[in-house]
This record gives structure tokens, C-alpha cells and sequence, in this order.
């Protein structure tokens, strides 16, 4: 039966680079958005209207001036549930070798990268494209790869063999997004009040899945998109880009779009902080525009609790005048509400909230 399943799903599969690559000069009908829900390309807010925080990190381990960094990513964590991170430690060979590795993948013939393809997700390793290609009512101009990637060594051989340098390259860029995850995770808990070491073992056992994703040309950016609105699951997102097309929705509700920064990295707190922090900080919601001329790559190194850890609001922010604001969920709750409903009518943090929020 899994099987059958799977010939049929891939029997209607159809990527984005594939289209692409045809030539296609106008976007097929179910991949266009309705019109309250296309991006309005000239009219979203950019830079110049709006200061997003970009945080320097070489003076996190200096303990004079590690005070001021925390105080940074309080305000940014409050003001946006995002930011961008320089002097972050991870170094330009090791970015420009995943950005090789993965160009490589998605330029590698359908047939080869069709072996990968599944619709469950569940699946350890999983190409696809758009979000929910088997239920989705608009796709999204997206191919990927996603596998889990931390512990290393338990996964790594499950990766794509070709390109030969996937493994190795990506590899390395997984590792040090994992050592970066810690730190800003122990930065971000001290600027909540609490202890560095809170939920350390849980962080250090906790899961790390590696959604590496393909945004090609789009012969009408207008009225498509790469991924739509939504949160991400987990507790932080590290993103790399190498181009501009990612935009956050600000606590004015107005689209911003997030500029490239040549060797920055870019900082999203999920729905697990949103709830561990009982609301005092909020996921950022985010989405991605299509370009006309480019094809955009990007690294969403998405790190979370143990995949059956249930996270709460941390009892020190808890009491009789901030009482616990959302329910408790694990990573596969989230990925059981994912598999069956549509995260474009309804994000999965909105199931958690109680009524005094």
C-alpha cells in the first residue's frame, strides 16, 4: 500500500525547477495565490523605512560586554522575534561550501533526486516541493531537501551520496550551525531572566533538521510565492540566504523585507520560545517572495527540544499576574497538526493559546 501510495504521489509530482527549467512564461493555475494573499512586491516596507536589528556577537564571551549583546537580543527578540547575527563564528569557507553543495543537488537531472522524494513527514531525509504537495490547495514555488542532522553521525549517512561533496560540505555547515544554536540559545534564556543552563541537556539531546531550500526564477513573482506565511515549529531558526527574498511580518502586521547581508546570518525565534517564554516573546512570522531573473538557495538550520519533550511556559515566568498563556506541545504534535491541516489557514501556535491571552 505505501507503495501505491508513493507511485501516486509520484505520478502528480512536479517541481518548481522543473517548470523552470521548461521555460514556462506564465505560472501554472495552482501556483496562483488569490489576490488578498499575493505579495505585493511594491509595496511591502523595506530598509529604509524600518531598522532591523543586526547584532554583533564578538563580544558575547567577553563578560564586561556580554551584558550589552544580551541587552541587544532582548530588545530584538521583543521588537521583531528576529534578527541578524555578524562575527558568528561559522566561516565563509565553510558557507560558500553548503551553497556549492546545494546548488549541485538541485542541479542534479529530476530522475536522481526523485529516489529522495516522499510526502510524509516523517521521513528522515525528504525531497520535495512547495509545502503540502499532496493536499495543499496552491502550491509554492519551492523545491528542498530536508534531513535531520544532529547527532551527525547517526543521520549523515542517509544524505544524498551525489553530489559527492553534499555529505562533507553540509556536514560541516551542520555542525557549526549546532555549536551556534547553543550559544544564542543560552543568550536568549539570559535575557529572559533565566538560567543559562535551563533545559541544557534537553538543548544538547534536542533535534536539528536541516531544510535546504531551491527558490528558482518565476516567471511572475506577483502572484506567487516561495512559502507562505507562517512560524516555524521549533525553538530557533538559523537562516543563511544568498539573495534577498525573505520578508517578517512586524508587530504592525506590515510585511518587511529582510535585506542580504554578505556573511550574516539571519535569527528567528519559533513557537517553542513563544511558549517557554510564556508570550514575552512571540515567533516571528515570515514568508518568502519569488524573483523574475534569480534563483534564491537558502539553509533554514531548524533546531528544537527532543522530538517528544513536551515544552511549557518556564515556571519562573509564571505566577498569579502572568498566568501560563498556551498549552504544552512537543515537535510531534507539531508535526502530527502539519501532516493533516492546512498551516496557511491556521498556525499551530493559535491551537495552543488559552483563553486569557
Amino acid at each position: 500500500m505505501e507503495e501505491a501510495n508513493k507511485s501516486v504521489f509520484n505520478d502528480c509530482f512536479t517541481s518548481a525547477m522543473s517548470l523552470t527549467d521548461s521555460g514556462v512564461s506564465r505560472v501554472p493555475t495552482r501556483y496562483i495565490l488569490p489576490p488578498s494573499e499575493r505579495p505585493m512586491l511594491g509595496s511591502s516596507i523595506d530598509t529604509d523605512a524600518i531598522n532591523l536589528p543586526v547584532i554583533d556577537l564578538f563580544h558575547l564571551h567577553n563578560p564586561l560586554l556580554r551584558p550589552r549583546v544580551i541587552h541587544e537580543i532582548e530588545m530584538a527578540c521583543k521588537g521583531f522575534g528576529f534578527f541578524q547575527i555578524i562575527n558568528h563564528g561559522i566561516s565563509s569557507s565553510v558557507v560558500k561550501g553548503a551553497i556549492d553543495a546545494a546548488t549541485r543537488f538541485f542541479d542534479l537531472p529530476a530522475d536522481e533526486k526523485m529516489l529522495l522524494v516522499s510526502d510524509s513527514f516523517h521521513e528522515p531525509v525528504r525531497y520535495g516541493t512547495s509545502i503540502n504537495h499532496s493536499t495543499e490547495k496552491v502550491h509554492y514555488w519551492r523545491d528542498f531537501i530536508k534531513h535531520y542532522s544532529h547527532p551527525l553521525s547517526k543521520w549523515i549517512d542517509l544524505w544524498p551520496s551525489n553530489p559527492l561533496c553534499y555529505k562533507e560540505k553540509v556536514g560541516k555547515y551542520a555542525e557549526a550551525t549546532h555549536l551556534l544554536h547553543k550559544q544564542l540559545t543560552e543568550a536568549i534564556l539570559e535575557s529572559l531572566g533565566l538560567e543559562t543552563n535551563y533545559l541544557q541537556e534537553e538543548t544538547k539531546e534536542g533535534s536539528q533538521v536541516m531544510a535546504v531550500n531551491c527558490y528558482p526564477s518565476c516567471p511572475e513573482p506577483e502572484i506567487a510565492l516561495g512559502m507562505p506565511p507562517h512560524s516555524d515549529y521549533g525553538s530557533l531558526t538559523i537562516l543563511l540566504q544568498s539573495s534577498q527574498g525573505l520578508q517578517i511580518m512586524d508587530r504592525n502586521n506590515n510585511w518587511v523585507c529582510v535585506p542580504y547581508i554578505e556573511g550574516a546570518l539571519i535569527v528567528q525565534l519559533g513557537d517553542q520560545v513563544e511558549v517557554m517564554s510564556n508570550g514575552i516573546y512571540k515567533s516571528v512570522v515570515h514568508r518568502v517572495t519569488v524573483n523574475k531573473d534569480i534563483t534564491r538557495l537558502s539553509f533554514a538550520s531548524l533546531h528544537s527540544l527532543p522530538m517528544d519533550m513536551k515544552v511549557s511556559p518556564a515556571s519562573k515566568l509564571v505566577n498569579e499576574n502572568n498566568p501560563a498563556a498556551y498549552g504544552e506541545f512537543s515537535f510531534s504534535d507539531f508535526l502530527e497538526y502539519v501532516s493533516r491541516n492546512d498551516i496557511t489557514q491556521k498556525r499551530f501556535i493559535e491551537t495552543l493559546k488559552k483563553n486569557n491571552l
